[in-house]
């Protein structure tokens, strides 16, 4: 494929935008590292909340989504919308706690919360595993897709593909820090956006598409996909429910770390909650990410999905459409880029713009927050304590240039992301409970986080590498009135990892002593949790003549009404992800049903937000 004058005047035009604010940004970013990974602590919700759909919307995500919709069905994304009500917890319960503690970055939070030499070794060691290696390697999966468009649609080398695909974010993450990354990112959603609705249009002008009766024709009753349209898994057949449904809703989204979606908040989403001016913006910023992520933004990356089914129903079309492919590169998720190679000059200009902004804006942000650990908590804290603001900033562009160079050669080694992501959720499933509970329960200690984070890391890696999931699948139950349940050897190894790393972290809990008093009563006078898990310590507290209650003492708790919040807000951004999707499908009655249930949760949801105590 060759881009004409107007698509290149298009790219271009986007380059010099984005570099523009990373210049403009640059002005500021440097005077402290608040300033560089925090803008200052000045942002507002609109400008964060976008920022954080931003960088979800990577790269990667819409040939991910593609895979899964061409392989197992629309369904299949219910492996990652179960998330929803992770992010709708941290909205409603953790942003407002996460901005009272006023940490430079979640890691710090470690030598809030607990003490002594083990917070000290848990703060360092994640800060090297989490900012670098973790890092490195999300960044590399994300850069695998830009190497695949690369592929499909100008068939030129792998390395030319990182090279030109890092320079730019380089420069802008480098010179503006978070506050160029953020700004960047408002702009570069935009750009984003409209790409992959105009992307959804395009393809269903296709002929194929066209001659089916284009998207009444996919969705409709005879349908050659049918098979792949059901928004919820079959009801009769109970294996799959269990697999797609069932058990993402009971156990992964509590259960499992995973970036962006970290239970009680953490990672880039904390960063930018720590970022916002106050506990409200937090919570906005947080609330809009997670309606914007859930509920608009995956339906065209679906059409173009299931259009992809009929102009290359198998990987053999693909195969001969694009000879230049390397074979290693060939796999489902590369029919979106493959329908993307449809536009027309102009319109494909936009669109591969739009790809490079989802693309950078994810690296960016992946560059600042693993460069802000780096800093923050490894080089501040171990290396060098009294450096300069000056230096720490100058260490920051360094390892940000560093962090692009690793992710750029690990890229290139990579054949699959699906190892990569395999070991990405595997390695943190079993710890999301703990991130919930720390701020809830005082007999976590940083010696229970350390075997969670050891034994996580080691029961990941022996599931991935030694264990081969089809080893492990199974059948449960089975009588003439209840089928078996059949369970893929994906699902097993989660359901184990789940199991085993949480007996480990709770025997561990119970079995060591508590973080010390002072350090606790330092904890809570800070961010004032409440509950019945700080209860003993609140009585201990009183006994000594310590407040560390202060205007909350005799208050109510406030987390069964954010548990409603929770889940008023769940039920709408579901309800408006589903009236989206029916009305797409043609049933307008249950789509406008659904759209006036959404508005009402909305309405219902901003009555009951004013009442939260924030500042």
């Amino acid at each position: 494929m060759h881009l004409q004058t107007i698509d290149w005047v298009i790219i271009g035009v986007f380059f010099v935008i984005v570099l523009s604010i990373g210049f403009i940004a640059s002005r500021t970013a440097g005077k402290s590292t608040q300033e560089f990974f925090l803008g200052g602590r000045g942002m507002p919700w609109w400008l964060l909340g976008i920022s954080m759909v931003a960088c979800t919307f990577s790269a990667d995500t819409p040939n991910l989504v593609t895979g899964m919709v061409r392989e197992n069905g629309v369904a299949k994304n219910w492996a990652w919308w179960t998330f929803l009500i992770t992010g709708m917890v941290t909205v409603f319960i953790y942003a407002k706690l996460w901005r009272r503690s006023e940490v430079m970055t979640d890691l710090e939070y470690y030598e809030l919360r607990y003490h002594g030499k083990a917070a000290a070794f848990l703060r360092g060691f994640r800060s090297i595993f989490l900012g670098l290696f973790f890092n490195v390697l999300i960044m590399a999966t994300v850069t695998l897709a830009i190497i695949k468009y690369g592929q499909i649609l100008f068939g030129i080398p792998a390395w030319q593909c990182v090279v030109f695909g890092s320079i730019g974010v380089v420069i802008y993450a480098t010179l503006g820090g978070l506050k160029g990354v953020i700004w960047a990112d408002f702009f570069q959603y935009s750009i984003a956006m409209f790409g992959a609705v105009y992307a959804a249009y395009i393809a269903i002008q296709q002929p194929e598409v066209q001659a089916i009766g284009g998207l009444a024709g996919i969705v409709g009753p005879d349908s050659p996909i049918a098979d792949k349209l059901a928004i919820f898994p079959d009801p009769g057949d109970l294996s799959l429910l269990v697999t797609m449904l069932i058990i993402p809703l009971a156990v992964q989204w509590w259960a499992v770390w995973y970036p962006g979606a970290e239970p009680g908040g953490g990672g880039y989403i904390a960063q930018r909650m720590l970022s916002a001016k106050d506990e409200k913006n937090a919570i906005g910023a947080t609330l809009l990410f997670n309606f914007m992520h859930y509920a608009i933004r995956p339906w065209p990356w679906i059409i173009v999905a299931l259009a992809s089914l009929l102009v290359f129903p198998e990987l053999d079309d693909i195969r001969q459409a694009f000879p230049g492919i390397e074979e290693q590169y060939l796999a489902h998720d590369v029919a979106y880029p493959a329908m993307i190679s449809k536009l027309g000059p102009g319109v494909l200009g936009i669109v591969i713009a739009s790809i490079i902004a989802a693309y950078m804006s994810t690296i960016g942000t992946h560059l600042n927050w693993g460069s802000s650990y780096l800093v923050n908590d490894f080089y501040s804290r171990f290396v060098k304590k009294d450096a300069s603001q000056k230096e720490l900033v100058a260490v920051g562009r360094i390892s940000t240039i560093v962090l692009m160079i690793a992710a750029g050669f690990l890229a290139l080694q990579l054949k699959s992301a699906t190892q990569a992501f395999d070991l990405l959720l595997l390695s943190g499933a079993g710890t999301g409970a703990i991130y919930l509970l720390r701020w809830f329960w005082w007999r976590i200690n940083a010696v229970t986080e350390i075997v969670a984070m050891v034994g996580a890391i080691l029961i990941g890696f022996v599931l991935v590498f030694a264990v081969d999931p089809a080893s492990l699948a199974m059948r449960v139950g089975g009588t003439e009135e209840a089928p078996a349940i059949s369970l893929d050897g994906g699902t097993v190894r989660l359901l184990m990892a789940v199991v085993m790393n949480t007996i480990v972290w709770l025997t561990t809990a119970l079995l060591t002593r508590p973080e010390n008093k002072e350090t606790l009563y330092k904890f809570y006078k800070k961010t004032k949790p409440g509950g019945p898990g700080w209860a003993k310590l609140r009585a201990m507290a009183d006994e000594e003549g310590i407040d560390i209650e202060g205007e909350t003492k005799g208050k109510p708790w406030e987390l069964p009404y954010e548990i409603l919040c929770v889940f008023i807000g769940t039920l709408m951004i579901y309800s408006c992800l589903f009236s989206i999707g029916n009305l797409l499908y043609g049933n307008s009655l249950a789509g406008s049903a659904l759209g006036v249930f959404s508005v009402i949760c909305c309405v219902g949801l901003f009555k009951l937000f004013h009442k939260p105590r924030t500042n």
